[in-house]
């Protein structure tokens, strides 16, 4: 399973893409495999500067999933260039704690690629 980690812009987050670099879904159920993707993998989440997506089951189309501290879901919406599956309940991530800060800045992330 893929995490796909990145800034959440419109720019970034867009209806249509010119040239794919990580696969999703592709156009649905099944497609990976017909594309001669091994089957069973597939991405999983998506980690933003917003918020954390993952894929509805079924229709697999990315779905907000929770929110990070202090963003709102008509920040994400303004954000993403198409909609998004909205749950009936959306989330509300915690803030690190000052030991996952510090693993993350000196351990994880030193050069500050992510954070």
């Amino acid at each position: 399973q893929t995490i796909a980690i990145m800034q959440h812009d419109a720019r970034r987050f867009v209806p249509k893409v010119d040239f794919l670099t990580t696969p999703g879904f592709l156009t649905g159920r099944g497609a990976r495999e017909a594309a001669g993707l091994p089957p069973g993998t597939r991405p999983a989440y998506v980690v933003s500067t917003l918020a954390l997506m993952d894929y509805h089951p079924e229709t697999c189309r990315m779905r907000l999933k929770s929110l990070h501290p202090g963003v709102t879901v008509e920040e994400v919406v303004a954000s993403t260039g198409f909609e998004l599956v909205m749950p009936e309940k959306v989330g509300a991530n915690e803030p690190p704690s000052a030991e996952e800060l510090r693993l993350l800045r000196e351990e994880i992330d030193p050069m500050r690629f992510y954070i």
